[in-house]
């Protein structure tokens, strides 16, 4: 059964990465610029700090992604209105119209297969999605440091 899982996360895996290869080559973005807007609309404006705190990355790649999204008007950086010190990052999302519609298959699909399972089953799924997220945030947090 351990080996299924791991093959099957790995095929998981796999999947989403070419998934979002092909969307990113759909929208011209880079995955990491396509799963940074996605961290933006999620939990709202950020910092360059916060930015990497939630995606493992070190700060000068970060930065390096921001200047990437900002030349292709995507997100822009302002002042934090409450600290003109702290520089938040924002999406623009006049900028994005249209981009929701590409991930309806997707997201109809997930929604279907969801109907599939009791609710403890789903908390059981939930619980697993969150840790190993958390294991795999980890490990990218350790590769960026050792390098």
């Amino acid at each position: 059964m351990l080996e299924a899982l791991s093959e099957a996360g790995r095929d998981n895996s796999n999947a989403a990465v070419m998934y979002h290869t092909a969307m990113g080559e759909r929208i011209g973005l880079g995955m990491t610029e396509e799963k940074a807007l996605d961290l933006l609309q999620r939990l709202g404006p950020l910092t360059a700090g916060e930015i990497s705190q939630h995606t493992g990355l070190a700060p000068a790649s970060v930065s390096g992604l921001i200047d990437r999204l900002e030349r292709k008007w995507l997100v822009r950086r302002v002042r934090d209105p409450k600290d003109r010190r702290r520089v938040i990052v924002e999406i623009n999302f006049e900028r994005l119209a249209g981009f929701a519609e590409l991930f309806e298959p997707l997201v109809r699909g997930l929604s279907e297969l969801y109907e599939r399972y009791t609710d403890e089953e789903l908390a059981v799924i939930l619980d697993f999605l969150t840790r190993a997220t958390a294991v795999q945030r980890s490990a990218t947090a350790e590769l960026a440091t050792e390098s």
